[in-house]
């Protein structure tokens, strides 16, 4: 398989080239990822947002109360569907109302997890526009996910374009409450009908949203983590930096074990040197003092092929950079372990942790269990998040829902 991936000439190099050709990436930092091309170099017809067509549903459905909303149990009125095929490409895309889909038994979604998705959310600003966060971040990346496992890639701004209208159809859905917003879920499956091992000649791309209330609707509640190491999350040559249904599965089974054991979801760790990777489906932030300098500093671990590369890590990172690299703070995305969490935690020198995703935003940590003691995290008792995370909460909040005008914010034509 890696070999099909190289260009043929190189196939043929004399063995001289090929130690040569291999000492000379061997001093690049390793990228623990392929980075694939698109499923196929036919060049086929792309996404067109002018043939749309919306079909509206005959039964609305009834608003839940907003404090009765539960993440991904209720939906919206309609879906988005495109379908492709490897001959013609891309298919007009459709708005139908929301329902059932129709595949057949042997669908190679089914037998081999040609599956990818994205989680994204619309806001609702306070003079009622409709608002995307950082859209094309998550177009970028399904796009490299999709063409990680042969799926077909689009064009990022037509799928924006259609994403709008969507979500504009469905901005009812949307209450005008802070810290609610309309989760979207772009999904893409292969849908070829063939028990054959090999890149999918149909997909189908649809889009489905749910409105969704804060992630802690009564204020932040710090989490406790179950340092894991005997599960892997993702490994070098994988596909832990892509946005796959695959990678999700296989966490839920250590999920349940930390939870019999009082933890709310696991801390995982990779390789013996026990470095410090993603907290359940989440990026990983810590901030220390640095051991030799005393500054402060962020820190997250790098995007080295087994990371996510989330778009709230990035939004946190470039604040970080605009706001806090002012005030003296260091950030730094590098490999940290446990052991020098811990010790940083035994010197006072953990000021406090947090994971980062789409769903809370930001998830304060109370304390990690790690060889059969409980790391600290520098909340006190009665704190339940960090100056760190609330910053960070109330910042990405602001270019969310447009209290403070910026690129990140796209907001939605009527």
């Amino acid at each position: 398989m890696l070999r099909q991936l190289r260009p043929r000439a190189s196939l043929f190099q004399q063995p001289s080239r090929l130690i040569a050709a291999a000492t000379a990436a061997s001093q690049q930092s390793r990228l623990y990822s392929i980075q694939a091309n698109a499923a196929s170099d036919v060049k086929a017809q792309d996404i067109d947002p002018s043939k749309l067509t919306i079909t509206k549903t005959t039964t609305p459905k009834e608003l839940l109360p907003a404090n009765e909303l539960v993440f991904g149990r209720t939906f919206t009125d309609h879906m988005l569907s495109l379908e492709w095929t490897a001959s013609t490409g891309w298919l007009p895309p459709r708005i139908t109302p929301y329902q059932n889909l129709s595949l057949d038994p042997a669908s190679c979604v089914f037998h081999y997890a040609f599956e990818c998705f994205e989680g994204m959310k619309a806001y609702k600003d306070s003079a009622g526009r409709v608002r995307l966060f950082r859209p094309t971040k998550n177009m970028a990346r399904m796009n490299k996910s999709s063409a990680r496992i042969a799926l077909p890639t689009f064009d990022s701004s037509a799928m924006i374009n259609l994403i709008s209208q969507f979500a504009q159809l469905e901005e009812r859905f949307i209450p005008d409450e802070r810290g609610y917003s309309l989760y979207l879920r772009p999904t893409m499956i292969g849908t070829q009908r063939t028990l054959g091992v090999g890149p999918p000649g149909s997909a189908l791309l649809y889009v489905i949203a749910s409105p969704v209330g804060p992630y802690y609707p009564t204020g932040f509640k710090a989490v406790s983590l179950e340092a894991t190491d005997y599960a892997v999350r993702a490994w070098p040559g994988g596909v832990g930096d892509k946005k796959l249904g695959a990678n999700y599965a296989p966490c839920i089974l250590p999920q349940l074990e930390a939870a019999k054991r009082g933890f709310h979801q696991n801390l995982w760790l990779f390789g013996e040197e026990e470095y410090v990777t993603e907290v359940g489906t989440m990026n990983m932030f810590v901030a220390i003092k640095n051991k030799e300098t005393g500054q402060k500093e962020l820190l997250t671990a790098p995007l080295d092929g087994t990371i996510l590369e989330g778009v709230t890590r990035d939004s946190v990172l470039s604040l970080a950079r605009e706001k806090l690299a002012p005030e003296g703070w260091i950030i730094t995305e590098r490999k940290y372990t446990m052991p020098e969490l811990s010790e940083a935690a035994n010197e006072g020198r953990l000021l406090e942790a947090f994971g980062a995703g789409t769903a809370a935003i930001v998830s304060p940590v109370r304390n990690i269990s790690w060889r059969g003691n409980l790391v600290d995290c520098g909340l006190k008792p009665e704190e339940e998040a960090g100056e760190i995370a609330l910053r960070m909460k109330e910042w990405i909040e602001a270019r969310q829902y447009g209290d403070e005008e910026h690129e990140w914010s796209y907001v939605v034509p009527k």
